[in-house]
């Protein structure tokens, strides 16, 4: 598939939308309402100009997924950013032993750094470029942006991007928003760590520069979250809300959903919700028992890299 193709798709809301975790409840009789902080609003572009952000579809909004005030029992200070690659989360941690937690999708680059770095840039709508690296490993692929692409609707960063540096060296590890909100929660073929459009503007808005980030290895995670099951959606949930049956049924937080396996490990093909989940679908003969989530890339498409695999400010 053409990035091009792929980037027209995603901008123009063509993405299906993806299934609840309530896969055995009755379909609504009436139009779900999405809360008010992830309806449709109108942003300023990088030029003043007026860009659109779709409202987010109520079947993402999985209550991990959403952003609210939660318990945080971490040790860092209020004011930090705490990263979960692994429980796929990121935590603002608030004073009085809270937090504001936010879903994040995380991608190949979200695994690739973890310990302390210090937001030491800010962009709103921010424009986009492969690394060298990137355009040297695979020019085909990334050749055709070489030149950058302006901030707007069809840039992989998204409408905001926090950059993270350590003692003034660029880590190339971004939070930042995305072209597609149907894979907040999931883990991608690429990327660093993604928000809701939504969310990224509103954590953006309440950080300054300087603000410490701690990105946590898969140890801690597992310390602080505990193990996390993947579902046949692709999210993670604590291992202890899933309680598996003999007829590879399982509970997730009273709810019946299929066994926690990767769709493709299903014993039949799942329907495709989002342009990701085409990209590694298969069919095997028999599902398996769920298992703990240790590599939030162990589901993932190798051979599928989108364009926001690392990102370099453009000068």
């Amino acid at each position: 598939m053409r990035l091009a193709f792929l980037f027209a798709a995603l901008a123009l809301g063509l993405a299906a939308c993806g299934p609840s975790q309530e896969t055995a409840a009755p379909a609504p009789q009436g139009p779900v309402e999405v809360p008010e902080i992830y309806k449709a609003r109108v942003d300023e572009g990088p030029d003043g100009q007026p860009i659109p952000i779709q409202a987010v579809r109520p079947a993402y909004l999985t209550d991990r997924n959403m952003r609210q005030l939660v318990p945080y029992n971490g040790s860092e200070a209020p004011g930090t950013i705490v990263v979960d690659p692994y429980a796929r989360v990121l935590y603002h941690v608030q004073p009085g032993g809270q937090a504001m937690r936010y879903g994040v999708a995380v991608g190949r680059a979200g695994k690739g750094f973890e310990g302390r770095a210090t937001i030491a840039r800010k962009a709103a709508w921010p424009s986009w470029r492969p690394t060298d690296n990137m355009l040297r490993s695979e020019p085909e692929l990334y050749g055709q942006f070489a030149g950058g692409l302006p901030g707007g609707l069809q840039n992989p960063l998204g409408s905001r991007a926090l950059y993270l540096y350590q003692g003034g060296t660029d880590t190339y590890y971004r939070i930042h928003g995305t072209l597609d909100p149907s894979s907040i929660g999931k883990a991608t073929s690429a990327g660093c760590i993604r928000l809701f459009n939504q969310d990224i503007i509103d954590l953006f808005e309440n950080v300054p520069t300087g603000t410490e980030v701690v990105v946590r290895s898969e140890a801690l995670s597992v310390q602080m979250e505990g193990p996390m099951v993947e579902t046949p959606e692709g999210y993670v949930v604590p291992a202890g809300q899933v309680a598996p049956t003999t007829d590879g049924v399982v509970t997730v937080s009273g709810s019946p959903v299929e066994s926690a396996v990767p769709a493709q490990m299903q014993t039949q093909a799942q329907p495709v919700m989002d342009p990701y989940a085409s990209m590694s679908a298969t069919q095997v003969a028999a599902p398996v028992a769920p298992a703990v989530v240790t590599d939030p890339f162990a589901t993932a498409d190798a051979s599928f890299v989108s364009p926001v695999e690392s990102a370099v400010p453009m000068r």
